[in-house]
């Protein structure tokens, strides 16, 4: 039922208020004006009583009530004379602000289509596992766009963070955490057997495996041609990813070792016998005797039998 204010009744002519029990209003205020149809001669004062602030508005979504004394004592506020209007409103008036929801699968297709956008088109090793989003996203009504970010140093492979920022009318309004599981399937170089520390690696030592590179570290092998003729720097147990740390060239030549000493220019080469001070593997510069002079001289290791001197 209607509760009619009416005070002044032979004033000329009076100013109708008329509120329903309940209103949606877009903005971040509740203007009288919005809750209200007003009826009067006086244009002018019609829209001073538009233009009253009765609150703030809630969250998109939300709502906030309010009866005849708060509208009364908001209108007088406004040093209007209640005497020259007339409210017929209900004992409450609920006040609800619309709003856009954003549903939490519409979400995870926005972050979905984004590693997509961001994966070259033919790779076919690339899958996503999961997208976990908070949930449903209320947003004002308006202007609906967003934006997608990911780390730029970081790999969208595994466990990665993605933010989704959403603007209404070019605002930015909320900003949405979300973590995307990605799979990337990839060969991989594994033990077939247990091999001991400073194991020669063979063909029978090993096998090609495919498997999801985002749970392996960085640095795993891929490349069989990469492990062929090096050996285990320690210990490694059957069915293990061989990475590029745990793998080294076996030395070539090691301390008291004699070679040949080779120091060549574009019209000249000389040769000398020399003593090895120090283990090398091929390419490495490594301190060498020379036998005739007795200099200790900074040799690379061409193969098991020669070292070479810049000259």
């Amino acid at each position: 039922s209607l509760f009619t204010l009416a005070s002044g009744l032979w004033a000329d002519p009076l100013t109708t208020i008329r509120i329903s029990d309940r209103v949606e209003i877009d903005s971040a205020e509740i203007l009288l004006g919005h809750m209200a149809t007003i009826e009067g001669s006086d244009v002018r004062f019609n829209q001073r009583l538009k233009n009253i602030v009765i609150g703030k508005a809630p969250l998109p979504g939300g709502s906030h009530r309010f009866d005849l004394n708060d509208l009364q004592k908001r209108i007088k506020q406004h040093h209007i004379d209640l005497a020259t209007v007339i409210i017929q409103a209900p004992p409450q008036i609920v006040v609800t602000r619309s709003h856009i929801e954003i549903k939490k699968h519409e979400i995870e297709n926005i972050v979905s289509e984004f590693i997509v956008q961001q994966t070259p088109p033919d790779n076919t090793t690339m899958r996503i596992k999961e997208i976990r989003v908070p949930g449903n996203v209320i947003l004002p009504k308006g202007r609906i766009t967003y934006n997608v970010t990911a780390p730029r140093k970081q790999k969208l492979m595994g466990r990665c963070p993605i933010t989704v920022d959403f603007s209404v009318n070019g605002s930015v309004h909320k900003k949405v955490w979300t973590t995307a599981m990605i799979e990337v399937l990839g060969p991989v170089v594994v033990t077939r057997k247990p091999l001991g520390r400073h194991k020669p690696i063979t063909e029978d030592d090993i096998e090609m495996q495919t498997l999801d590179l985002s749970n392996l570290p960085a640095n795993v092998l891929t490349d069989r041609e990469a492990v062929i003729g090096k050996r285990t720097k320690r210990a490694v147990g059957a069915q293990t990813p061989l990475r590029a740390d745990s793998i080294e060239l076996p030395p070539l030549v090691k301390r008291g070792d004699l070679v040949v000493i080779i120091a060549e220019s574009e019209n000249l080469k000389i040769t000398t016998l020399g003593q090895v001070k120090k283990k090398g593997r091929r390419g490495e510069r490594i301190p060498v005797v020379n036998l005739d002079s007795k200099k200790v001289l900074q040799a690379r290791v061409v193969d098991a039998n020669t070292v070479k001197v810049d000259f």
